[in-house]
């Protein structure tokens, strides 16, 4: 690996957290994830994967992230989560793949805890359905990402 495909792979994750910052915010918002994005989100995967030398683990990575599409689909269908929501959480475990996916479900489910504390005291924005509080989870997933970039879980290899 050179140091400018490992520059530029870096450079690929400034850009993907830059988005997920973006889409986080926007969800908290709007309580809406734009399909293109998480499609943009997906794309900066692939070339992470192949400028970082993680394309060798790629089929992992995929295998996993359709392997927990199909789990949250239930959970989808009992209207647990929204569609963004499974759909931006199926990119973010393809990020993570096997090896990274716990390490992000920690940062996620603690910043969720977060979000739901700040939405029972009024902080951040949520809605009321069927007598349940739901939160914007794209903070949340998107925290754990970044999470995952900052302490070095995809580096180039």
């Amino acid at each position: 690996m050179t140091s400018t495909t490992a520059a530029a792979s870096y450079s690929v994750l400034v850009v993907a957290a830059m988005l997920l910052f973006y889409l986080a915010a926007t969800d908290l918002r709007e309580f809406k994830i734009r399909n293109e994005l998480v499609l943009v989100l997906g794309g900066l995967f692939f070339l992470h994967a192949g400028l970082s030398g993680r394309w060798v683990e790629l089929h992992w990575n995929v295998g996993f992230a359709v392997f927990a599409f199909v789990l949250m689909l239930l959970c989808y269908a009992r209207g647990l989560m929204g569609g963004g929501d499974l759909k931006l959480m199926t990119v973010a475990l393809l990020w993570s793949g096997p090896h990274c996916a716990i390490l992000f479900l920690i940062i996620l489910v603690f910043t969720a805890f977060l979000l739901a504390v700040a939405a029972k005291f009024g902080w951040v924005r949520a809605q009321r359905a069927n007598g349940r509080i739901k939160i914007a989870f794209a903070p949340a997933i998107a925290a754990g990402l970044i999470g995952i970039f900052m302490l070095g879980c995809l580096r180039p290899i």
